[in-house]
């Protein structure tokens, strides 16, 4: 049977350490007093000075250690885990973004793909205890039945970014399978809060609606989100960190998990906690669907509840006056950069 993973004193690596999610993540693990070494090629997908910030209040902390690597560069990954014994990688580093992927489909070969492979590699490698990685509600696709649920099929990706996480569940169950590593994929829903991505829809919205620029409204606003708040996040990484999975006779020892709220919330409904946390009617253009976009998700979180206890419910509205602050603690009153 596989051992839990002790908190304090334990070294876990981070990989995306400077990204949205991997910054929360490393801020928690240090206060629960892990050793935490974080990853990054701190590329410009998005504005670098955010990610910059992001990492050198990481390194302003003891128990922080960085590695500037880039995931598909295979010496300088098996170096790191040759010279390194971790106890659990959590592995967030990738590409992100279903509309990128439409027009720049080779980032995804080299950060989801090959950056995936790096990883699992140096787990095969370095005995690593267990490996958690972030997959994607993109891979439910355009599935028309709600909520989504983890055994539901989920072969037929409607984006390349959706296709590379699909992928990266594929290659994490072979390795569990020919080598034994624990790993657990974590399918994530629309994560937002505080030192988000600009590329992120309340990102866009906060720093439109504060400079009266108007936003775009896709599929005219009929859509809906199951809109996860970062925290709650780190919650479940650090809850499904602690236990890895173990293998039965009839299959690896690998699992994939729903992280949800579990109440998709409408995107009107949405830009109307945007208005009430800024204080300003938000100018709509409305426009129809894009490319690769899906116009419903919604978490079954069923398994992450009985299996761990815990279940992601910050309220929609709180988690965005926290962002609203912390955007204009950041960037100011009139949302510009």
């Amino acid at each position: 049977m596989t051992e839990p993973i002790p908190g304090p004193g334990r070294k876990i690596l981070v990989t995306g350490a400077a990204g949205f999610i991997g910054f929360h993540l490393c801020q928690r693990l240090l206060d629960q007093g892990f050793e935490v070494e974080g990853l990054d090629n701190l590329n410009a997908y998005y504005e670098p000075a955010l990610k910059q910030a992001r990492l050198q209040q990481l390194l302003d902390r003891p128990g922080f250690v960085f590695h500037r690597l880039d995931l598909a560069d295979r010496d300088a990954m098996a170096r790191l885990f040759a010279e390194n014994r971790y106890d659990a990688v959590l592995h967030l580093a990738a590409q992100a973004g279903v509309r990128y992927s439409v027009d720049h489909p080779m980032a995804y070969l080299d950060s989801n793909l090959a950056g995936m492979l790096t990883v699992l590699e140096g787990c095969r490698h370095s005995g690593v205890r267990h490996l958690v990685y972030a997959s994607s509600s993109s891979i439910y696709g355009a599935a028309r039945q709600m909520p989504l649920r983890e055994d539901m099929v989920t072969d037929q990706p409607i984006s390349l970014y959706a296709a590379s996480k699909k992928a990266n569940e594929l290659m994490a169950y072979s390795y569990s399978h020919l080598y034994g590593i624990p790993a657990t994929g974590l399918r994530l829903f629309t994560v937002y809060g505080p030192w988000g991505r600009p590329d992120m829809a309340i990102f866009k919205f906060v720093r439109a609606v504060l400079a009266g620029q108007p936003i775009d409204v896709y599929n005219n606003g009929q859509m809906r989100r199951d809109f996860t708040y970062v925290d709650d996040v780190v919650d479940a990484v650090l809850k499904v960190m602690a236990v890895p999975p173990v293998a039965t006779a009839d299959a690896p020892a690998h699992r994939v998990l729903n992280v949800g709220n579990n109440g998709p919330v409408s995107l009107l409904d949405f830009i109307g906690c945007i208005e009430k946390a800024t204080g300003i009617e938000a100018i709509k253009h409305f426009m129809p669907m894009q490319q690769g976009d899906v116009p419903e998700t919604w978490a079954d979180t069923t398994a992450l509840e009985k299996g761990f206890g815990i279940r992601p419910n910050t309220d929609l509205q709180l988690g965005v006056q926290r962002f609203v602050d912390w955007y204009r603690s950041y960037y100011g009153d009139t949302g510009t950069v």
